[in-house]
């Protein structure tokens, strides 16, 4: 598990080693998490039970067959997908141990991970230009914000996404990995993963792209998100009349919930990277990739007057076709 050669240098430099398993350390060394496979259960069926009903309500109602619900749809996608690209293998290693993980299926998990992380940002951020575009510009909003354009910047997040996420990947397999195997982390995680590799590769191009993935992913959406309710802010000291102030307020309320949820924990670890202890940081960032999934429906459903009143119709249907197939049985 320790090694893979006596003697690294002795290696041709021009030979990848590719191991034929990873050890995911995840959460063995932490004391007292034996049962939070539990928690990781529950989380995990409100993730997508919550998220499923987001996007069925959404297809459903017409109503909300509007551009700004496909970016929330969108969100409610990717929400589901992170949550089953990481729970099933957490779940996996509490109830059998199974910390053994594939290169392949560690490079496959670590694409997919990262991926519908990054696009929970750009979700967010996506959500914030609609948002920002509502309230400054109101009677533009409809020839700005169409399907059409809606779509052309969903299409192009996932496009830049894909292309950033493959390119770590791509950096992580032209590496060697001739000592440990030992992956400190609850996942194929980025950072632990080349860093195995560090006494017998060259990890610069690894390390700067490590550097620039926060900024892309995190630091320049947060920058925006922040910058556009500075021109929400002032937009809405221009707004006379109280009602139509509240009214702009609580169209932002959600999505102000939902950024908070996402950007400042996970902000707040990797800006503490360093000074956080190792069994810190593993349950800060499991607790990061799978609570917004499972909050983010909770928070649309709660907060959203339009969702609300889709809800309720729905839920309404659905008990009318209950107690009509009771009448006819």
């Amino acid at each position: 598990m320790s090694s893979l050669t006596s003697d690294p240098n002795q290696t041709d430099v021009n030979t990848i080693i590719r191991p034929p398993y990873f050890f995911i350390s995840g959460f063995i060394a932490i004391p007292d998490m034996n049962y939070y496979y539990i928690f990781l259960c529950f989380v995990y069926i409100i993730s997508l039970v919550g998220n499923t009903f987001v996007m069925t309500g959404i297809y459903v109602d017409r109503s909300l067959h509007s551009p700004k619900y496909i970016a929330v749809f969108n969100l409610a996608f990717t929400d589901v997908c992170e949550s089953t690209a990481l729970v099933p293998k957490l779940l996996d290693m509490f109830l059998f141990s199974r910390q053994l993980i594939s290169y392949d299926q560690c490079l496959t998990s670590l694409f997919f991970v990262f991926l519908f992380i990054t696009m929970q940002s750009f979700n967010l951020t996506i959500l914030s230009y609609d948002r920002l575009v509502a309230i400054c510009y109101p009677l533009r909003y409809h020839m700005m914000i169409t399907h059409r354009s809606m779509l052309q910047l969903t299409g192009a997040a996932w496009a830049f996404a894909v292309l950033m996420v493959l390119i770590s990947v791509c950096l992580i397999t032209r590496l060697s990995f001739c000592r440990s195997l030992v992956i400190n982390s609850y996942f194929c995680d980025h950072g632990p993963l080349f860093r195995l590799a560090a006494p017998c590769s060259n990890v610069v191009p690894n390390i700067a792209m490590s550097e620039i993935n926060p900024c892309i992913v995190l630091y320049l959406p947060m920058i925006f998100i922040i910058s556009s309710y500075i021109c929400i802010t002032h937009a809405l000291f221009t707004v006379t009349l109280p009602q139509d102030r509240l009214r702009a307020i609580k169209t932002c309320t959600s999505h102000l919930i939902l950024v908070a949820i996402f950007y400042l924990p996970i902000i707040f670890t990797y800006s503490l990277y360093s000074i956080i202890p190792t069994n810190a940081r593993i349950i800060n960032l499991s607790l990061t990739s799978i609570l917004p999934p499972m909050l983010n429906p909770i928070v649309y459903v709660l907060k959203t007057e339009e969702f609300k009143v889709s809800a309720k119709k729905m839920l309404r249907r659905g008990a009318q076709r209950a107690v009509t197939q009771v009448k006819t049985t």
